[in-house]
């Protein structure tokens, strides 16, 4: 079990790291640090019961409230955790381990046609109800139960109003874990298999080293956390991650089908007969994560009887280095939702490597039964990589991309006889203010049609004024758009639910006013409220919220959301400010300049929201742009310095220009790709007053085969590369900054290590700098305690060098 191996490695780690921080001149002691606690204000608005969560069965005619939990405890958090080809796993239930949960704590029911609410019965008192799936029969539906001892599958019976357990020891460490047949009476399920016997136990003698070999071929390889690393890992992996397939009825009734493996999806075709699957096989890899394994596609009939063994799909351990590679030869094998058993995969005609010319990237092929890959035929030849295929009874959408120009495609497609009818959208993936959106579906995963030649789309809606979100009709065979939603003005109204049968809901809030979910008659306009959710945060209800739009030097224009407390007013003293920002990549400023998120979107105070801080006499400028642009031939990060300099010089600038900002207390923070920006800005710039790093990347020789959205390796961009690492700038870093690292961070890249030696680097040229390594927390953090200790440390850095900050 490697990653508990290396938690309590690094418990050691922290020990001797809190005996000589002291070096930060804060005047709290740091031998044996226990977590702290941040102003009460800040804990009260955390602690905060936070809004429901709706989910609209397929007909429309309920509607489930699920209740979401708070943060979980470090006693949670401490729970068993198996790292293992790329993944996180709970040994002890086996399921897998992100750093939110992902679970529900509580359900109600809403009748939504006679209105009406009620509870259901047979729920356990600890209820952690995650996966929600609608069964084809009205009123049932299925759900797992995570809790701390076991995962199980649970069946919800809405004309009885009650659930029950119907399975025990499902498998939910890879893949999709369950699915319902298609008429909607039974489930398939991936459940522990019943003779795995004792977990592997790991001879403490080796045997021999662990050799790994290169025979001249290219293998470059990104970095992942958790990769296998010998033989015992390999065993592991068998262990927890094999399954087998098993029949559950409504009743409770289970039969397994005798169909085992490490299955990376499971899929009935639409006339329930057969299953087609895709298992994981060897041989393994120590080089990529488990979803660049090899696989192994097959197709059973329903009751388990193995049909015909499709094709292997091979290690994808020798991808170049690019967001448009693939694997060579078949993949991405699925059913047509048009037609009974018939299989559509794709393959790559330039072999899967976007650096070879090719005026047609990808093909997509058909076979149907006996499902022989050699009758397959060609149905679509594609300009750009084939991402994802919808299907309808007189239509079907083919969506392409090309990354690394951001090209976007949507063709349309006869499905009766396979014929292009033509190209619906080319456009650039990166300009929002062109986005159809994307298209509705039926409750048989069907494109949503009117009959008439029409179709649906639901989308952001991003425009100079801001994201306004739309339910549009589409007739894509004489081209006529028809809107028939969208969210007025002075709100965010998000379509939460349509089925083309005169009504949508939608949940409409405001800057001020919490998320409530409303049905709107589309003929009449009448509206009715059917949820009565409070403001969960009564405290920040009078803070004032503005969307900044401002030119930077070269005239692109840049947005970020203002937050200023209740009380401040034009002529008031300046205020202290936090700037919280996270850089993306663009290939036109067109796109770049567009105005992003929307000023009536209600607070989510969430663990990455820096919002909190306005409780405490803050202006606080969240979701600050930091677009980083390389058009042409040019690649955004051949100027990152230069550009986000000019970003903030830009915001910093404006805001104080309009009086609220006081230019020497100024702090700046990120999380991730937005600590690499701080400690870049302190790297480079004497703006700021202060900043707040968590879990970043520093030194990019870390991460030589491509970050983030850089696709060119160190060797193909090495001045980039060096200019980009604040580490290289690590002695210019002359401004106080803090930095926190979970632990157990998982994320591609951000290793603890990162953050350790960026610590010593500054410490070493005597810069002020406070590194905080988080026992049990990933790449997010997820215990209550450790996040509001991350928010006790921020406090305190932005009350003694921002907001009370000795000038220079």
């Amino acid at each position: 079990m490697r990653i508990r191996k290396k938690a309590n490695q690094n418990f050691l780690k922290a020990g001797l790291l809190v005996a000589f921080l002291a070096s930060s001149g804060l005047t709290y002691a740091q031998q044996g640090i226990n977590y702290q606690l941040p102003p009460q204000s800040i804990v009260d608005l955390i602690d905060t019961p936070q809004i429901p969560v709706e989910v609209f069965s397929p007909d429309g005619k309920y509607m489930l409230v699920l209740d979401v939990p708070g943060f979980e405890t470090i006693v949670q958090a401490s729970q068993p955790v198996v790292g293992v080809a790329g993944l996180r796993i709970n040994p002890v239930n086996n399921t897998t381990v992100s750093a939110t949960l992902g679970t529900y704590k509580g359900v109600k029911v809403r009748d939504l046609s006679k209105g009406t609410e009620y509870t259901l019965s047979g729920l356990p008192q600890d209820v952690q109800i995650s996966d929600v799936k609608w069964s084809s029969k009205p009123g049932l539906f299925a759900f797992l139960n995570k809790s701390l001892q076991d995962t199980e599958l649970w069946i919800g019976d809405l004309n009885k109003k009650s659930v029950r357990k119907v399975l025990s020891k499902v498998n939910d460490t890879y893949g999709s874990t369950f699915q319902w047949n298609t008429d909607g009476t039974a489930i398939l399920a991936k459940q522990v298999i019943s003779s795995r016997g004792n977990v592997p136990v790991e001879n403490p003698v080796p045997t021999g080293p662990i050799v790994q070999e290169n025979l001249g071929g290219i293998t470059p390889s990104r970095t992942y956390q958790y990769l296998l690393e010998n033989a015992y890992d390999e065993s592991l992996m068998d262990y927890y991650l094999s399954a087998e397939l098993v029949q559950v009825d409504i009743q409770g009734s289970s039969k397994p089908l005798g169909i085992q493996g490490i299955f990376k999806s499971v899929s009935f075709s639409p006339d329930g007969k057969y299953i087609l699957t895709e298992k994981v096989v060897k041989p393994y890899s120590y080089l990529v994560p488990i979803y660049l394994f090899p696989s192994e596609v097959s197709v059973y009939a329903s009751a388990g009887t193995k049909v015909k063994d499709i094709y292997t799909i091979p290690l994808g351990d020798k991808l170049p280095i690019s967001f448009d590679a693939v694997i060579e030869g078949p993949r991405d094998f699925e059913w047509r939702k048009d037609k009974d058993a018939t299989l559509v995969y794709v393959e790559a005609l330039d072999k899967g490597n976007p650096n070879t010319a090719s005026e047609i990237r990808d093909e997509v092929f058909e076979f149907e039964a006996p499902f022989d890959l050699s009758t397959a035929k060609k149905i679509y030849s594609g300009t750009y990589r084939v991402r994802n295929i919808q299907w309808g009874e007189d239509a079907a959408i083919i969506s392409e991309n090309w990354r690394k120009d951001r090209s976007s495609k949507l063709t349309l497609l006869n499905p009766k006889n396979n014929q292009v009818v033509m190209v619906l959208s080319t456009r650039k993936s990166e300009d929002t203010y062109t986005d159809p959106g994307y298209f509705i579906r039926n409750p048989k995963g069907m494109l949503l049609t009117d009959g008439k030649g029409s179709l649906f789309t639901q989308g952001l809606g991003a425009s100079p004024e801001g994201d306004r979100p739309f339910v549009m009709k589409w007739n894509v065979v004489n081209g006529k758009q028809d809107t028939l939603y969208k969210s007025k003005r002075g709100f965010y109204e998000e379509p939460v639910f349509f089925n083309n049968s005169g009504v949508v809901y939608v949940s409409r809030e405001s800057a001020k006013e919490a998320p409530n979910v409303y049905s709107i008659n589309l003929k009449n306009k009448k509206e009715e409220k059917i949820t009565n959710f409070v403001d969960p945060y009564p405290s920040i209800a009078n803070v004032q919220k503005t969307l900044l739009s401002y030119p930077r030097k070269d005239g692109l224009n840049l947005s970020g959301v203002l937050y200023v407390p209740a009380d401040f007013k034009k002529g008031d003293a300046p205020l202290p400010v936090l700037v919280w920002a996270y850089p993306r990549e663009f290939k036109t400023k067109e796109a770049a300049g567009q105005v992003k998120g929307s000023p009536n979107r209600f607070p989510r105070l969430a663990f990455r929201s820096p919002v909190f801080w306005v409780t405490q006499g803050y202006a606080v400028i969240d979701q600050a742009d930091m677009p980083i642009v390389g058009e042409g031939t040019s690649e955004p990060n051949d100027t990152f310095v230069e550009q986000i300099k000019d970003n903030a010089s830009a915001l910093i600038d404006y805001v104080v220009d309009m009086g609220v900002a006081d230019r020497n207390r100024i702090g700046v923070g990120g999380h991730s790709y937005g600590a690499f920006m701080t400690a870049n800005l302190l790297a480079h710039t004497d703006l700021f007053a202060a900043g707040i790093a968590r879990s970043g990347a520093y030194n990019r020789t870390l991460t030589p085969f491509g970050f983030q959205g850089e696709d060119r390796t160190y060797w193909q961009a090495k001045d980039t590369y060096d200019a980009m690492s604040p580490f290289t700038y690590a002695h210019q870093i002359k401004r106080p900054l803090l930095l926190t690292h979970g632990m157990d961070d998982e994320n591609s890249g951000t290793f603890p290590i990162q953050s350790e030696r960026l610590y010593a680097a500054i410490k070493g040229h005597g810069g002020i700098v406070r590194l905080v390594m988080l026992p049990k927390e990933f790449h997010g953090y997820r215990s209550r305690e450790g996040v509001l200790h991350t928010f006790w440390e921020q406090h305190q850095w932005l009350e003694k060098y921002v907001k009370n900050r000795k000038q220079d």
